[in-house]
């Protein structure tokens, strides 16, 4: 059994994540670090991000010879879609051309040395002692990965790993799937290993929920992998197939920060998800060939209303109806029907907000705001919740005044420095360049 695996590791994980973030810089030889893996994205926007150019002259500075590689792993919002993936549901996420870029070069000195810039920091171990659950937060995201690559027999002799983002600040963009994509393409880039990307998105699945101890679903890290450029994927998270749906290429996708933390995610998606398992305990006693919500249909929810209590029927609502939009959502798109799409992904929020209870005051009004924006067809939050982004879909034409327009709006009401990000969907995690 891995080390990160018994049961005092599990047990150290819990208390981390009740306890909050603590430092546990190794034996004091590096500065305190941000503690959240979303503060290696804290200082990053597509305006300061370093770019392929000046990631290699950085990287030949940190470590006295340039990078082998130049890896892009993207980050992903969900259209729509939200927490049906622990239900065995259907998603319907987006890879993004905003990411993560990792500059990596094989070594032989069996060390794993990481340079942030965005945190202006480095970690150092060797690969024969990682210890991926100590240190900050986003280190164990980074030796996890490559504790997990030995675990599961590809050899590493060393690697010099250099990280930068143009992601705007953490808020449900999935900058954790983005680290653990880009760090594992890197990392086998130097082993000359081909892993497929349903392959890659369980490793990282692993990562969260053995390392860091997040119980998340599959959907986040399979979007990372799988991404498409041009396309939204159809994910089926119980057999983790993937199907692109062409996305109309006279629209595009518009990311709305509420600047809100999302300080209650965590410990509120462990509840949520919770809440949805009692649910489903209760109808199998009564309906045992049902292995997850998916399986439940409407009216067979509503034939053990009365079993449930009110909030296990919400939540149970929620995953159900989101599923059946999923598929709908599909059917309009490859019909071409924005505007249905769009009046989707409105119910869908309506449902996170009233029946999974994971919305606030600043999303409800950053939607609402960008729903009455001119050519905007349809907006919801994105993400866990209770804080984060907003996603919306709007025409092309209209995309750089509604950003505007949405963001000046939100601003004043709220006091908030909520920003935008106009994005198309991008191919998933791959090595972007070599380096000759």
């Amino acid at each position: 059994m891995p080390p990160w695996c018994t049961p005092a590791a599990a047990e150290d994980r819990e208390q981390r994540h009740h306890a909050g973030p603590r430092d546990l810089t190794d034996e004091g030889r590096l500065p305190a670090l941000a503690e959240s893996t979303q503060e290696l994205f804290r200082r990053s926007s597509r305006k300061d991000h370093a770019g392929t150019g000046d990631l290699q002259r950085r990287f030949e500075q940190a470590f006295g010879a340039p990078a082998d590689q130049i890896v892009r792993s993207p980050g992903r919002v969900n259209m729509i879609g939200e927490h049906t993936d622990y239900n065995d549901g259907w998603a319907l996420p987006a890879a993004l051309d905003i990411g993560t870029d990792i500059a990596v070069r094989r070594r032989t000195h069996g060390l794993l040395r990481v340079r942030a810039l965005r945190l202006d920091t480095n970690d150092e171990r060797p690969l024969t002692d990682l210890r991926p659950g100590d240190g900050p937060e986003w280190t164990r995201y980074v030796r996890g990965c490559a504790a997990l690559l030995r675990d599961t027999g590809h050899h590493l002799d060393g690697a010099d790993l250099m990280i930068d983002s143009d992601l705007p600040l953490g808020a449900g963009l999935s900058s954790s799937a983005s680290l653990e994509l880009g760090i594992l393409v890197a990392l086998l880039a130097t082993t000359g290993s081909d892993v497929k990307p349903t392959e890659l998105a369980r490793l990282g699945q692993r990562v969260e929920n053995e390392i860091v101890g997040v119980d998340s679903g599959i959907m986040d890290q399979l979007a990372v992998a799988s991404g498409v450029a041009g396309h939204l994927l159809l994910i089926d998270c119980r057999t983790l197939a993937v199907d692109p749906v062409p996305l109309p290429a006279d629209v595009r996708i518009l990311i709305l920060d509420s600047a809100v933390p999302r300080s209650l995610a965590g410990s509120a998606y462990n509840r949520r998800r919770a809440e949805c398992e009692s649910a489903l305990r209760v109808i199998q006693t009564a309906e045992p060939t049902v292995h997850a919500l998916r399986d439940v249909t409407e009216n067979l929810l509503a034939l053990h209303q009365s079993r449930l209590t009110a909030v296990e029927f919400r939540r149970a609502r929620h995953v159900i109806v989101e599923n059946r939009r999923v598929l709908d959502g599909v059917v309009a798109l490859r019909r071409g029907a924005v505007d249905e799409f769009g009046r989707l992904m409105n119910l869908s929020h309506i449902s996170l907000r009233d029946d999974y209870q994971v919305s606030g005051p600043e999303l409800d009004l950053l939607v609402g705001i960008a729903t009455r924006a001119p050519g905007v067809l349809g907006a919801r939050l994105t993400g866990a919740g209770f804080g984060g982004c907003a996603v919306a879909l709007v025409t092309a034409d209209h995309a750089d005044d509604a950003a505007m327009a949405i963001t000046a709006q939100y601003r004043r009401a709220t006091g908030r420095p909520g920003s935008a990000s106009i994005c198309v969907p991008s191919n998933g995690a791959h090595v972007r360049s070599t380096v000759l």
